[in-house]
């Protein structure tokens, strides 16, 4: 849990505000060289060029969904919201076939 009570430990921002409070989510510091080479390669990606909107939801959705829906569902809503359907490296790194 994070050091104040008042903040969650679940959600997407929780894992920002961690990092931005330099505590891990149980409340201990985060080593110096862990932040260091984070926010170094937080800095490069903010510098990259961007593809587009819906092309970065489709790979959150993908990332993200894969941890929580089976192959087939995931696939079929990506599906029925007009994106396209998993690629065939989709399915091997994220469901190792």
């Amino acid at each position: 849990m994070i050091s104040d009570p008042s903040k969650s430990s679940t959600g997407a921002d929780a894992v920002d505000v961690a990092i931005a409070q330099g505590l891990d989510l149980d409340g201990t510091p985060i080593p110096a060289a862990k932040l260091e080479l984070y926010n170094q390669v937080m800095a490069l990606e903010a510098d990259r060029q961007r593809s587009g909107v819906t092309n970065s939801m489709r790979s959150r959705i993908v990332r993200i969904g894969a941890k929580h829906l089976p192959q087939a569902e995931l696939n079929q809503k990506l599906i029925d919201a007009d994106f396209p359907p998993l690629k065939d490296k989709e399915i091997a790194f994220y469901y190792g076939k």
